[in-house]
């Protein structure tokens, strides 16, 4: 018999390309592979033919499965088949539930193997050239993710909108105009804010503004989830890349532009 095992594969922010090799070898070692919905589809090309493959969603508000359905899958399918790689969006310990995963596949013996992924939070803003940390500029930046069980403002989100390091928040445009809200009350109008819907795809896009404007900006130009939200002064330095001008007038930010 195979050793039941579960091994956590991070498939990185979107781009297929963007997976590391060891998640490739997972992936071709795989008896079952149970994917999320933000997980690049072309990776499960990568899967031995006669591998079991399975999708269970997992995108914010649309659950193809609930999580003690997908704990209970991993267990029964490593028990009959042998090694099952969940393939999860960006990095499975990054607001991706990877850990509960784990955990409960050890309380039922299995082997558990974690493949980090590149986390969209780094990865997306990093392509738009949006640097997250800056000497001169930045020291520090946070992650958060922008709702709690409870469906409200997070406790950590309001910590971080307090300080002066940026702030990268996941999982947040349902909760936008709260978060800008909740910004202004400490940060002043012109804080710069970016918001990269669909980072690393061929479909990206990508709204520039201020705490000030960005809500328009986004329903202009129909920005929904999935999408990376930076607020903080480091998004400047892209408008510095593109020129003044081009800042200004291809994005429509008119008098309420920071730069």
């Amino acid at each position: 018999m195979k050793e039941p095992q579960l091994i956590l594969v991070g498939a990185g922010p979107g781009d297929a390309d963007l997976i590391t090799l060891k998640g490739i070898g997972a992936l071709k070692a795989a008896d079952v592979v149970l994917y999320d919905a933000l997980a690049n589809k072309t990776l499960l090309d990568y899967v031995k033919p006669e591998a079991i493959k399975v999708f269970v969603g997992k995108r914010a508000g649309l659950h193809h499965y609930q999580q003690f359905t997908i704990n209970k899958m991993i267990v029964k399918y490593a028990m009959q088949f042998g090694t099952v790689v969940r393939l999860k969006g960006g990095d499975p310990y990054v607001f991706g539930r990877g850990h509960e995963e784990a955990a409960y596949a050890r309380r039922h013996g299995l082997k558990v193997t974690v493949v980090p992924g590149v986390s969209s939070a780094i990865a997306v803003p990093a392509l738009q050239d949006i640097p997250l940390t800056k000497r001169g500029v930045c020291h520090s930046f946070c992650v958060v993710t922008a709702t709690g069980k409870d469906g409200q403002l997070t406790g950590d989100i309001k910590w971080a909108a307090t300080g002066k390091g940026t702030v990268v928040i996941l999982m947040g445009m349902k909760k936008l105009p709260e978060i800008v809200n909740l910004f202004r009350k400490f940060r002043a109008d012109v804080e710069p804010v970016a918001i990269i819907r669909n980072g690393t795809c061929a479909n990206e896009a990508m709204g520039l503004g201020t705490l000030k404007n960005i809500v328009k900006v986004a329903n202009d130009l129909s920005l929904q989830a999935p999408a990376v939200i930076v607020i903080g002064q480091v998004v400047k330095e892209r408008a510095k890349i593109e020129g003044n001008y081009l800042w200004q007038h291809s994005m429509n930010l008119g008098e309420s532009s920071f730069i």
